[in-house]
């Protein structure tokens, strides 16, 4: 084991993970969604159970958010109250850490040592082994043995992109659900595409498992279970209920705490209303804006927050229906956006101290052209995919997974639990080369339909960037001058 290649990738993965996090071991955390994280799990760790807001957290966040504490149920001043707002397994993740190691000032940098090593070092390996499932083509005998080649060149080179990949790499320093979201998801994807390929009960139970606890993570991949369950059931039939029952299973026990919670048929989490009325609030773009996310966060009963978001979402709706679609091409545009927004923030609040304009554009660099080059290169290798089952639930996860953020609310970290499966597609073009394309074009009508829609989805790609940079230029102006790092944008 300790000489195969996804254990190396592993030990490269963890120690450039290691890095920012042993440098960072005395940075605290903000009064923002880690904040919230960071609640919950201390009082998950404390025995209380599921609550946040408790007086002393209140008193921290009181110049910020005037909360009506006549909208709790049942408030207790030293524990809080209970919430349904969050998804609960990053939450408890962290309350296993704190558990362990207390809950004074250092659980911060044993939760990141944590994540660092549980959740973001495995991706790569994980990487590794879903693009040797997802090439695993019928190919005819005489080719068999070089496209094994290609197939193992693919999944190494896509694994070291994961290993290495800038915004990856200070992920585990962040308090968020992103963190467990991107392996569980991964890990679901490589157990139901060995239940396509190699169907047996316990393939079927860990894909519906881990689907599960991905869900439980952040249920903006239910469209996605719901597609994956539909398509196995379709390839294999009643074996495939295996999966689905796994999935419920996992699932209902903290559906039926919310409902019970609320007195109402409730999901995993109640956020939804939340997040819909930031996505069409008419002072916003279809992104996260920080005014109006003050709005809704003084009611602490999670349903009626959850009712009164989604019910003024419909009011802006209604009032002005022709911002609908051109919300829906802004979100979709954000998903795809430049990962510069962390960088913005952090550098312009002067959390990182003034930086030389040479090497804050050598870290601009280092920082956005990754995904650059490695999106482009998936588009191209998108026209090479051969299709079968196992790129029919890539499709799907593609798919699924960005519409959900194109109709409610999108940013640029969002695409990043999608980046293992574009860094395989990049790594499957590198392989090919340029040359492939042409043998693409020339193979069949399907083979010319793929290339030219690959082609049309890098120019909308360049596109989107062009446009985004001429409409912040303003801000990156600001923060490129001699004072940018005290320019105090908002998040």
């Amino acid at each position: 084991m300790f000489k195969s290649f996804a254990f190396k990738i592993y030990v490269v993965a963890l120690i450039l993970r290691l890095i920012p996090v042993i440098a960072a071991r005395s940075l605290g955390i903000g009064l923002d969604d880690m904040f919230q994280y960071d609640m919950l799990a201390r009082s998950l760790a404390q025995g209380h159970g599921f609550r946040w807001y408790a007086e002393s957290d209140l008193n921290q966040l009181a110049s910020f958010v005037d909360f009506d504490l006549s909208t709790a149920r049942e408030y207790d001043p030293s524990l809080g109250v209970a919430t349904s707002f969050r998804a609960p397994l990053y939450p408890a993740f962290l309350a296993i850490v704190y558990f362990f190691n207390g809950i004074d000032f250092s659980r911060f940098f044993a939760a990141r040592l944590a994540q660092a090593i549980f959740l973001g070092a495995p991706l790569a390996p994980l990487t590794y082994l879903v693009a040797q499932r997802l090439f695993t083509f019928n190919f005819p005998a005489p080719i068999k043995i070089e496209s094994g080649k290609l197939i193992e060149r693919t999944a190494r080179l896509s694994a070291w992109v994961i290993a290495a990949y800038p915004l990856l790499l200070v992920y585990p320093l962040g308090l968020g659900t992103e963190n467990p979201f991107f392996v569980l998801l991964l890990a679901s994807f490589l157990f139901f595409l060995s239940s396509i390929e190699r169907p047996s009960t316990s393939h079927f139970l860990l894909s519906g498992i881990f689907l599960a606890l991905t869900a439980l993570t952040r249920s903006v991949i239910l469209a996605f279970a719901l597609a994956a369950f539909c398509l196995l059931f379709y390839l294999r039939g009643k074996r495939a209920i295996a999966s689905i029952l796994a999935f419920v299973l996992v699932v209902a026990p903290w559906t039926i705490r919310n409902s019970l919670l609320h007195g109402e048929l409730t999901g995993i989490e109640t956020s939804m209303g939340y997040n819909l009325y930031l996505g069409y609030h008419p002072e916003g773009n279809g992104s996260f804006f920080f005014g109006p996310s003050l709005d809704l966060l003084p009611i602490l009963d999670d349903a009626e927050r959850d009712k009164i978001g989604t019910e003024k979402a419909i009011e802006f709706i209604k009032a002005q229906p022709e911002r609908f679609v051109p919300l829906a091409i802004n979100r979709l545009g954000f998903f795809f956006g430049l990962e510069k927004r962390v960088l913005m923030y952090f550098y312009g609040n002067d959390l990182l101290g003034f930086i030389p304009l040479p090497l804050l554009l050598t870290i601009s660099a280092i920082l956005l052209l990754p995904f650059v080059i490695i999106s482009i290169s998936a588009a191209l290798g998108l026209s090479l995919l051969r299709w079968n089952p196992q790129t029919c639930l890539l499709a799907l996860l593609l798919i699924c997974y960005a519409i959900p953020h194109v109709f409610i609310l999108a940013e640029d970290r969002f695409h990043l639990a999608l980046m293992p499966y574009v860094a395989i597609l990049a790594a499957w073009f590198w392989v090919h080369g340029f040359g492939a394309l042409s043998l693409r074009w020339r193979e069949s009508q399907i083979g010319k339909i793929l290339l030219i829609l690959s082609i049309l989805f890098v120019a909308l790609l360049v596109t989107n960037w062009g446009l985004e940079l001429a409409r912040d230029w303003d801000k990156i102006a600001q923060l490129l001058s001699p004072t940018g790092n005290q320019s105090y944008l908002p998040y």
